[in-house]
């Protein structure tokens, strides 16, 4: 797990940071880690499987058959 260090952080910003931790009855180092978590994970965050499951729900399941190239392939020429 990665560990980052903030430095010159205002000490009105760690004072509202440990009121915040209080309030929510976890350490300052937890609050901060929700804080971030949040910040980068929206909960409105659209996953891409989800949105192409919202995308192809219509068709409901259509099979459709590809048949594989077995031809040899050729080597890339670079001349």
């Amino acid at each position: 797990m990665a560990a980052i260090t903030i430095r010159n952080l205002s000490d009105e910003t760690h004072r509202a940071l440990r009121l915040r931790a209080a309030e929510h009855g976890r350490s300052t180092e937890a609050e901060v880690r929700a804080i971030l978590d949040a910040a980068v994970h929206p909960p409105d965050e659209i996953k891409m499987g989800a949105a192409l499951v919202e995308i192809f729900r219509p068709s409901a399941g259509v099979d459709i058959e590809i048949e594989r190239d077995r031809s040899p392939m050729e080597p890339a020429r670079f001349e």
